[in-house]
């Protein structure tokens, strides 16, 4: 009997820093969908990889030992290079080397394509996660979107006979500063002030700017699971400030727990929302606050978007869409 053939070795690597990253979320996510399909490994490519995800998943450190670095098969760099690294040159160059791309640095570009001569590794393989990233950075590539397990983001159960309370309009992010743009700060007071309650999950760093208010609440990143906080949302809000959005992982969650978004027109995400029908995108304050003020006064508009939001991430996640992209790491 011939012997069954072998499996695809992929090795993931990624700083693993921040448990609440995109980057490092990205890369858990490719690894749940691949392990079963492959022999994966994960590799931490920073001395400041975060203890916590260490005890949670098989997180190894890249050093120069012995067993401390990978050998051969497919390297999957994800959010993170090899520059003024050593140890590419004391392992066993790999079979493919695929780069994907989750952020907005023109500089790695350069950095991750022109390999040095004497390392020897095949041409770098892109995947890019939107079609905005693409274009913004002229990248050829394939385009993937961040994976997201759907169904741990699922729209909350909301009986049509629970009494009303006031709307919450909420966000969540990374909690640090080029996250939150300036202008915002007024937005959330004149919301309070309206008599919606306005929730900001990641939003410590503004506590000097913010002070929390009737209405407002302000909490660290991570003080809830992603999907119990947006799930005790009405809308979602996002607007990054210096921070150029790639793709916008937490806008996708929310849409898969049909939340109806209303976001900045620049980033990743607006390639999928289209402006009336499964959310909205504004480019002023002005904008977004009439946008807001409406779908609070609106229930069934909230629950038409919101439908709308969930079936585009169903879409996008796929069993089909998603075996089409892993065959691409798996070839």
């Amino acid at each position: 009997m011939p012997n069954p053939p072998a499996r695809p070795v992929l090795h993931l690597f990624n700083g693993f820093q921040n448990p609440y990253g995109g980057s490092e979320q990205e890369a858990l996510s490719l690894y749940a969908l691949l392990k079963d399909r492959a022999d994966v490994s994960l590799w931490a490519t920073s001395s400041k990889v975060s203890r916590e995800l260490m005890r949670q998943f098989p997180i190894r450190r890249v050093a120069r030992r012995p067993g401390a670095f990978p050998q051969g098969g497919t390297y999957v760099f994800i959010g993170a290079h090899w520059r003024n690294k050593l140890w590419p040159y004391f392992v066993q160059k790999p079979r493919r080397l695929i780069y994907l791309y989750n952020t907005f640095h023109p500089k790695v570009v350069a950095l991750t394509s022109a390999m040095p001569r004497l390392l020897g590794w095949p041409r770098t393989e892109y995947v890019l996660i939107s079609s905005f990233q693409s274009r913004l950075l002229s990248l050829p590539g394939e385009v993937h979107p961040s994976p997201i397990d759907i169904e741990r983001f699922r729209p909350a159960p909301r009986s049509p006979d629970a009494p009303h309370p006031r709307i919450v309009i909420g966000r969540m992010s990374r909690d640090v500063p080029e996250k939150h743009h300036p202008d915002d700060i007024a937005l959330y007071r004149r919301l309070a002030a309206s008599g919606y309650a306005v929730r900001l999950q990641g939003a410590s760093c503004l506590a000097d700017r913010l002070a929390p208010e009737d209405g407002i609440a302000l909490s660290p990143e991570g003080a809830m699971p992603a999907a119990d906080f947006l799930q005790g949302l009405d809308i979602f809000y996002y607007r990054s400030h210096t921070h150029v959005e790639t793709f916008g992982r937490v806008v996708f969650e929310a849409m898969a727990c049909a939340l109806p978004v209303v976001c900045h027109v620049n980033g990743g995400y607006a390639d999928a929302i289209r402006h009336g029908e499964n959310g909205f995108l504004f480019e002023t304050t002005e904008e977004a606050a009439a946008l807001l003020e409406r779908l609070a006064a609106d229930a069934g508009l909230r629950a038409r978007l919101g439908a709308a939001a969930r079936a585009t991430v169903e879409q996008m996640y796929s069993a089909a869409a998603q075996e089409q992209r892993l065959a691409f790491y798996l070839r």
